[in-house]
């Protein structure tokens, strides 16, 4: 009997607190459910998929967009968090960025966009040398940017990778959506070598070009003929391996060119291989856009308060409006930037454009649902409908006037800012 009185408590004390423990995971588990569940009402809702709506209703659940309309139509459930913004639009997309290899210190150990020790290097991959917790990642968030396509940049023949990202993350791998976007190129002035080095005119960086490209060509040949017996498969060559992904139309070769000759050029390697591209820049794009339309090749243009100087003498401001009056895919970028900040911030580059010819609407469009399109991300990202990822930007005012603010970010269904940028 005494042992079963000296017992009992000990049983009680443990049954206490193991209810405890277990009401405790429950609340929990149910204020991670009640954070993943959020409404966000604006005065206008810009879907880019349609019509703005006006008093509209996006629904946020498990980090998706769930449902998307008028309030009128749409009853916010209780228990979702609700954000409110005069402007509501998807989250912002960065088609060109060298940010997160390139560090706001300006210092050489977070330079890491660029090796000059060889003009070709496609191998290098972005994914081994981004800063997730760069602070120039959440410098961009904090504008709405929520999406960056980055990696290697201009400098070099072939300079190396480009990835997609998120803006959020502590690590490349809670941060990466492709970890192999594109490879990098550069023709004209920015593609030559320096101090003597090979290439050392236009020319010789095509003939360069191409013949990287005919050895990726019989690579991919060796591997097909290959077929499923390793003992004929060519030797393993990692410069050969991210090649082949262009020449067999995986992804495409990013070309940072703005003459028009040289664009022009890079036309011409495109054709000869079959290979998909996409021009950076392009800055003299509008002296050629019949034949840029007719290979059906995608533009991201240059930044447009980009500097006037060297190959971009010929900049312009209207360029965004010329190419999408042609029928030209266009998508804005931030580009590389030699000094300080390290990079431009894409929400003022399409308000110029909209200043400059382009609608409201399709300045909005270049740095969301037309930039996802020619990155090929647009079934995540881009756009407000259900199913998508639920990365949205909110705003107190016309997104493109200088006095309005970005008052709320949303990565992936989660508040990552709130504060008035």
């Amino acid at each position: 009997m005494k042992r079963t009185e000296k017992t009992l408590p000990a049983l009680t004390f443990i049954e206490i607190h193991g209810k405890l423990l277990r009401a405790l995971i429950g609340l929990l588990c149910a204020s991670i459910a009640v954070q993943a569940q959020i409404a966000v009402r604006g005065e206008t809702v810009y879907t880019m998929v349609g019509a703005p709506i006006r008093d509209g209703v996006v629904l946020i659940r498990d980090g998706k967009i769930e449902r998307v309309g008028p309030a009128s139509q749409v009853a916010i459930p209780s228990g979702y968090k609700v954000l409110t913004a005069r402007v509501v639009t998807p989250g912002l997309i960065d088609a060109r960025s060298t940010v997160g290899l390139s560090g706001y210190l300006n210092q050489p150990h977070d330079q890491m966009q660029l090796d000059t020790s060889a003009p070709i290097q496609p191998e290098l991959r972005a994914i081994d040398a981004y800063d997730a917790r760069e602070f120039l990642v959440g410098y961009l968030r904090s504008f709405g940017i929520t999406t960056v396509h980055t990696g290697h940049g201009p400098g070099a023949l072939i300079s190396g990778q480009t990835m997609i990202v998120k803006t959020t993350g502590e690590t490349i791998d809670q941060a990466v959506i492709v970890p192999e976007a594109m490879i990098a190129a550069s023709l004209g002035q920015a593609g030559l070598g320096q101090s003597g080095k090979s290439p050392g005119t236009r020319s010789k960086q095509i003939a360069m070009l191409r013949a990287e490209l005919l050895k990726a060509q019989d690579y991919v040949a060796k591997q097909k003929a290959a077929g499923n017996d390793p003992t004929k498969a060519p030797a393993r060559d990692i410069r050969m391996e991210a090649l082949a992904r262009v020449i067999r139309g995986e992804i495409p070769l990013l070309v940072n060119v703005h003459r028009a000759h040289d664009i022009v050029s890079a036309l011409r390697v495109a054709k000869e291989f079959g290979i998909k591209i996409v021009l950076d820049g392009a800055a003299e794009s509008y002296l050629v856009m019949d034949q840029i339309k007719a290979a059906g090749v995608p533009v991201i243009i240059h930044p447009t308060m980009y500097r006037a100087a060297g190959d971009a003498e010929n900049l312009s401001m209207e360029t965004a409006a010329k190419l999408r009056r042609a029928g030209i895919p266009v998508a804005m970028q931030s580009g590389y930037e030699s000094y300080v900040p390290k990079t431009r911030v894409v929400l003022f580059e399409a308000a110029i454009a909209a200043a400059n010819g382009l609608s409201f609407e399709e300045a909005l469009a270049t740095v969301t649902i037309d930039a996802a399109r020619i990155l090929g991300i647009a079934n995540r990202v881009g756009s407000l409908e259900p199913g998508k990822d639920a990365d949205l930007a909110l705003f107190d005012g016309d997104p493109f006037e200088y006095t309005s603010h970005v008052t709320g970010v949303i990565v992936n269904g989660q508040v990552v800012s709130e504060e008035k940028r």
